[in-house]
């Protein structure tokens, strides 16, 4: 695990500090933070997904028993936010279903409590990354916002009246299983043809590398290959910009953003698919002007920064 100082911490902190955990599918990210957003110490590591649901526990305790041997000097750790993929019951600590990590109904909020001795705030990935943006971020006073995440998989916070919505029962976002091409590839989920089966990093990458005989070709290369004029790539990215724009379409006729934000890790890739993207909105609207599309403020840190701002709320409210 790498740790290393962010922004103007001090050797010696006097107040109270969180630490942020955002578990990825192919990363663990983890940060000390104040309650301004300002990172003391940050660390990250592969998920180890292929060695189980129990692996991936106990590297996520691993990451937060590590920061904080790292606590500046003077300074009191009061609480752990930790978010996760797939479908989460915030209210009751447990996460229902995860796909990309394989553990199903875990009270994983009471397992790391116990492990390390802090109180424990547990909620959605895409929801705490979509809370930064709001709160520190890109969306920072607007009331109408969509977050999306393009990552291993695909999904979004709702963001409607300056707050970040779960939902009737917790499944709001979930952009990546919203049906775009109805005779499309079988997903995952038992649908066809959603968006996540081809505009996602894994996707991008599966379809390449299967269509190509090249494997691991990560989705960065076949973005930056179809820019190059690898007719391949760029049919299987004009695939993906397709599937996405579609999907947002439909967002953007249901909800009426001022703004959609993209996040995750093909948010590194900027201009190569936000000027496509913004094309491929703007050409499903026929009748109105699409909302800004832009890519958010934290790229791949938003979660742990949003899972910061939800042990800090936790604390404010006198929950812990």
């Amino acid at each position: 695990m790498t740790a290393m100082r962010r922004g103007n911490d001090q050797d010696v902190v006097q107040g109270d500090l969180v630490i942020g955990v955002d578990v990825g599918g192919t990363t663990i990210k983890a940060a000390i933070l104040d309650s301004d957003g300002l990172e003391y110490r940050r660390s990250e590591q592969p998920t180890p997904r292929h060695l189980g649901p129990d692996a991936v526990i106990a590297t996520t305790i691993e990451a937060i028993v590590e920061l904080r041997a790292e606590l500046p000097e003077g300074a009191r750790l009061r609480a752990v936010g930790l978010v996760v993929p797939g479908i989460v019951d915030a209210e009751q600590g447990i996460a229902v279903y995860a796909a990309n990590i394989g553990w199903q109904q875990l009270p994983l909020r009471q397992i790391v409590a116990e492990a390390v001795g802090l109180p424990v705030i547990l909620d959605h990935d895409v929801r705490a990354a979509g809370l930064a943006e709001l709160e520190l971020g890109a969306g920072r006073g607007l009331q109408e916002v969509l977050f999306v995440a393009l990552g291993t998989g695909i999904a979004a916070a709702v963001i409607t009246r300056g707050q970040v919505s779960a939902g009737a029962t917790g499944r709001a976002g979930e952009l990546g299983h919203l049906p775009v091409f109805p005779e499309g590839e079988w997903c995952a989920c038992g649908q066809r043809g959603c968006t996540e089966t081809y505009a996602s990093a894994a996707a991008l990458s599966r379809r390449y590398s299967a269509a190509s005989g090249i494997s691991d070709v990560p989705a960065k290369d076949v973005i930056s290959r179809a820019a190059a004029g690898d007719r391949l790539a760029d049919e299987i990215f004009q695939d993906a910009i397709t599937a996405l724009g579609r999907a947002l379409v439909n967002y953007i006729l249901l909800m009426d953003p001022e703004l959609i934000l993209i996040g995750g890790g093909m948010a590194a890739s900027r201009a190569a698919v936000l000027r496509p993207l913004t094309r491929e909105v703007q050409a499903g609207l026929a009748w109105r002007r699409a909302p800004a599309i832009s890519n958010g403020k934290f790229a791949g840190d938003a979660g742990r920064r949003g899972a910061g701002i939800l042990a800090w709320r936790a604390l404010k409210e006198s929950t812990l």
